[in-house]
């Protein structure tokens, strides 16, 4: 009973959190003068991009959802919700290579995750895309005019670098037949500034990491991470066995994890200042679509997830194998990777 009244508490505590930290705008919006500045300042941080009006009707139906019987006063959303959340990683700039980015040019995305709330906003599903993934890459429109080319057996990561988020989507959305309802890509840098803004994170690694590509060196065991070593936990490859992909995925996993209880640590509520450098880092790192890119939404966004208990998110990665043609590529297992699919539509 005890445990279980220590799991209760650290539940609530997130949940008490959740808004706050998604987007914050309630607890700003209690001051005045400064606060009201605070809040056009956090609300301009947010970029987005308008995939609904780039992509028109070629995409997966959405799911018909049946409201609510009973509305409240302050009515949020509560059906079922699938994201996709990328991690975008410049690799141009000094700043870029100090923190790990590598010598090349321009931005990718290695790093895709299909969140999925379920009906009710009380579980949800994580499910990582692999970067090394072949998959159909479709034409994609661009923002210039015009629309990338069609490729089979096409690196999944490739969507991103070459039509940017829309591409990411349309992608995505080809590959597993599920709507994607939002967008929301983190910049990795600002990843780092995040979890410097929350004091750090602490992870468990169960082998020893030694990457020089991505700046870090730790023995297994636990370890209390600053912005720039987490970010070199997400990024880290070469220096896991046989440098699998697969392998940091775990690894991302258990950053998402420490995160969410590093929020639930920190008393944000209590300390303006760091509420406010939290959500400084937080809002300064997100891309969202047209539908997420205001605090107001975002809010909503958090209120809804009030009932989420941190014992009710898995994490796991799309079935895959190795690909045929290439045994440092993977495909899509199937049967199991479509039947995952079909469960989150």
């Amino acid at each position: 009973m005890a445990a279980r009244g220590g799991q209760d508490g650290r539940a609530g505590r997130l949940r008490g959190l959740r808004a706050a930290v998604l987007a914050l705008a309630a607890a700003l919006l209690l001051g005045a003068g400064a606060a009201g500045w605070a809040y056009w300042h956090l609300n301009g941080n947010i970029k987005s991009v308008d995939i609904n009006g780039a992509l028109g009707d070629d995409r997966p139906a959405r799911p018909v959802t049946v409201p609510s019987a009973s509305p409240s006063a302050s009515p949020v959303p509560t059906g079922a919700l699938n994201l996709l959340v990328l991690g975008s990683d410049s690799r141009s700039g000094e700043a870029n290579r100090e923190l790990g980015g590598g010598d090349s040019g321009g931005a990718r995305s290695d790093t895709a995750m299909v969140v999925h709330l379920d009906a009710g906003r009380t579980a949800a599903t994580v499910v990582s895309i692999p970067r090394d993934t072949l998959v159909e890459r479709p034409a994609c429109p661009l923002p210039s005019g015009g629309t990338t080319r069609e490729a089979s057996g096409a690196m999944f990561n490739t969507a991103y670098e070459l039509g940017g988020p829309v591409c990411a989507v349309k992608t995505v959305e080809t590959l597993t037949g599920v709507r994607m309802d939002h967008y929301v890509e983190v910049d990795f840098s600002g990843f780092a500034d995040l979890v410097d803004a929350l004091g750090g994170v602490t992870v468990t690694t169960d082998v020893d990491i030694d990457d020089d590509k991505s700046h870090l060196h730790l023995d297994a065991g636990t370890h209390h991470l600053d912005g720039t070593e987490a970010l070199g936990l997400a990024r880290t490859r070469y220096g896991l066995a046989g440098g699998s992909d697969l392998a940091r995925i775990e690894l991302q996993h258990k950053l998402v994890k420490a995160l969410l209880e590093q929020i639930s640590a920190t008393d944000l509520l209590t300390d303006p200042a760091r509420l406010y450098q939290v959500a400084d880092a937080l809002t300064g790192s997100l891309t969202t679509d047209t539908g997420l890119d205001s605090l107001g939404e975002l809010t909503d966004l958090g209120r809804s997830l009030g009932d989420l208990d941190a014992d009710d998110v898995r994490t796991l990665t799309m079935p895959v194998l190795p690909a045929p043609s290439d045994p440092n590529r993977v495909v899509a297992d199937q049967p199991e990777a479509a039947d995952l699919w079909e469960s989150l539509r």
